[in-house]
């Protein structure tokens, strides 16, 4: 069940970043790498009880947060 929660959170963050103006970027990265970087912060953190509930949001905030953690920013597409 949290492969498939992961699975479309991801796939929903990428539609999302499809439709906004802003991306993932990271100084030594490629955007390859940030799938990667965010699946990881995502299995780290719904080893966290208090977010093994689902709250779809929280989850999201706190994998974001890891994310930023690792060097990646969220910046407006020019």
């Amino acid at each position: 069940m949290t492969g498939r929660v992961g699975c479309l959170v991801v796939t929903f963050l990428c539609f999302l970043a499809s439709c906004s103006s802003t991306q993932w970027v990271h100084p030594t990265k490629t955007k390859d790498q940030f799938t990667l970087d965010y699946n990881k912060c995502q299995a780290d953190i719904m080893r966290d009880p208090k977010l093994q509930q689902g709250i779809q949001l929280l989850v999201i905030q706190a994998t974001e947060r890891c994310v930023k953690k690792m060097g990646w920013r969220l910046v407006e597409k020019e």
